[in-house]
């Protein structure tokens, strides 16, 4: 062997070696997982409420984090809770009031990765069953669409009737789900009034069908609805599951900032390729335009503010008796212990 034969063969022994010796730490911090296969229950997955999780699920990131995720979607946010309460899922992608709302039942539930930072909710009144409209107590007696029950948008209608002295049972709540149901029963005089999501909303808008009377599309509205940061869609699981699971919850939470991360920069063209084509309502152009409406909705980084929490407790005790102002600990509703380690891993 020539001395330029050695000189390669241990340049090459030397690399391999740092290689090995640079990799060794990135295998030993990637923590084994308590879990690999997860089920989430979401309410009405199509609507951009819940983007960021259609997102991670597209892209392929659950399966990046090491996890084999199973998605079951239901008519709203409330079913999808009741399934993970009765132990036929493992976390909620959900409102995070719902949160607030166990735990004065007894229940101790925790969001540990925000996806909405303001609810995307708006209030509308259909013009040809509520002809001379001009204020919200022209609600009273009317019926009043809602994706379901105890859902997000319930929450978001009571509180409005309440400002305006009307009690919940002075007018009929109706659930319709979050997309062709909804928009069906706005379209056919079954309801007078819809409390919904997009791209629902934007559609009857953008052909005259609905008149606005409250919007959280924007964080400017979100502001005027609740009177401070409302933080919205969240994934949430009972606090054991948190606490016994840190690195399950770690990987959930890695893939939901990163799509997070993916949709500050996307183009239209990128998320109409990414979304399902069913989630379009036959229209992009349409699906495009109530994107870029709700946009600044979305999260940035998974992290909730602490101001969020405070404004959702406060919002919920103004209509809610159940609601003890004294009584609830926020401190156990959320965490934001893994959102902030995600944030640092996707960093630019």
């Amino acid at each position: 062997m020539n001395n330029t034969q050695l000189k390669r063969r241990t340049f090459v022994s030397v690399t391999a070696l740092s290689v090995l010796t640079v990799a060794a730490p990135v295998l030993r911090a990637q923590p084994q997982l308590e879990k690999t296969r997860i089920s989430i229950s979401v309410g009405g997955k199509a609507v951009f409420y819940y983007l960021p999780l259609t997102i991670a699920e597209q892209l392929g990131y659950f399966d990046s984090e090491g996890l084999k995720v199973e998605i079951n979607d239901w008519v709203d946010g409330a079913r999808a809770l009741q399934a993970v309460v009765d132990g036929s899922a493992d976390v909620v992608s959900g409102a995070y009031e719902h949160t607030i709302n166990l735990q004065s039942r007894g229940q101790d539930f925790q969001a540990f990765v925000m996806q909405g930072r303001a609810p995307a909710i708006a209030l509308g009144i259909s013009p040809k069953t509520i002809p001379n409209y001009s204020s919200v107590a022209d609600l009273k007696g009317k019926r009043i669409g809602i994706s379901g029950i105890g859902s997000s948008t319930h929450m978001v209608v009571k509180l409005i009737l309440a400002r305006a002295g009307i009690k919940e049972d002075e007018v009929n709540f109706i659930g319709v789900g979050t997309t062709v149901g909804a928009l069906t029963a706005f379209r056919t005089g079954q309801i007078d009034a819809l409390c919904g999501v997009d791209p629902v909303v934007t559609l009857l808008e953008q052909k005259g069908e609905i008149r606005i009377i409250a919007d959280t599309r924007t964080l400017k509205g979100s502001m005027t609805v609740f009177g401070g940061t409302m933080p919205a869609g969240c994934l949430y699981a009972p606090l054991d599951f948190v606490k016994k699971n840190p690195n399950t919850v770690q990987a959930l939470t890695n893939a939901i900032v990163h799509s997070l991360k993916w949709l500050q920069t996307a183009g239209p063209g990128d998320i109409i390729k990414t979304v399902p084509e069913s989630y379009l309502l036959g229209d992009r152009a349409l699906y495009l335009a109530a994107f870029n409406k709700m946009r600044e909705a979305i999260a940035t980084d998974g992290i909730l503010s602490a101001e969020g929490p405070r404004t959702a407790v406060r919002v919920l005790a103004s209509f809610d008796p159940a609601i003890k102002l004294d009584k609830i600990n926020l401190g156990k509703t959320y965490t934001n212990e893994f959102a902030k380690k995600a944030k640092e891993r996707f960093k630019a």
